[in-house]
């Protein structure tokens, strides 16, 4: 059995070479047999949940795999934030260029009323192989003199609404942009997953 530093070597090499698929699922590393996925939940007003497929930054994965197996500290917090951007989420967005690339969601009157992006609050991971927030999602108040159109979501360690520190770890556009009146409440949950 290989210990940590080799498995924290062998995947950080094969991130560098790019020798990994990227595709609906998430990360697939096939010499390794490991898959690296994630999705997201949502919901408008206490409606019914949808599950959205992300995709896993090479940036997150890094940082994923320093922390886990390397010698990095976790980080101090992660934080969900939403966008309106029309462009698909692509593996080179970072935290530096997400805000813009995606057109982060930073008002407090054409937005939600957090002033910094919802924390995501997880329990352990016990006997899965995933951990999420789901048992307590995080929630937003929506703001709009008109209405507000949410493209997608993403994962990143900074609570700043439009910074461009830290890491961004995941992201997802939405099939449908999720469509928001004034006082609207919205719920969003993230879950990480690692099989072999």
């Amino acid at each position: 059995m290989m210990n940590n530093q080799k498995v924290r070597a062998l995947l950080s090499k094969d991130l560098d070479a790019e020798n990994y698929d990227v595709s609906k699922q998430g990360l697939f590393f096939p010499k390794h047999g490991i898959q690296v996925s994630g999705e997201y939940i949502d919901r408008i007003n206490g409606g019914e949940w949808n599950r959205t497929p992300n995709l896993i930054t090479k940036e997150g994965m890094i940082h994923v795999l320093n922390i886990a197996l390397g010698s990095k500290a976790k980080a101090s917090g992660y934080y969900l934030s939403l966008f309106s951007g029309a462009t698909a989420p692509s593996d080179n967005w970072t935290a530096a260029n997400y805000a813009s690339v995606a057109n982060e969601i930073v008002s407090l009157t054409e937005g939600y009323t957090n002033p910094t992006r919802p924390q995501f609050v997880t329990t352990d991971a016990t006997d899965q192989k995933y951990i999420d927030n789901f048992a307590s999602t995080a929630r937003v108040v929506m703001a709009t003199t008109s209405q507000l159109n949410v493209t997608g979501t993403a994962l990143l360690t900074s609570a700043v609404r439009g910074g461009t520190t830290g890491v961004l770890l995941s992201a997802t556009k939405y099939a449908a942009a999720r469509t928001f009146q004034d006082g609207d409440t919205y719920d969003i949950g993230y879950r990480f997953s690692v099989t072999s």
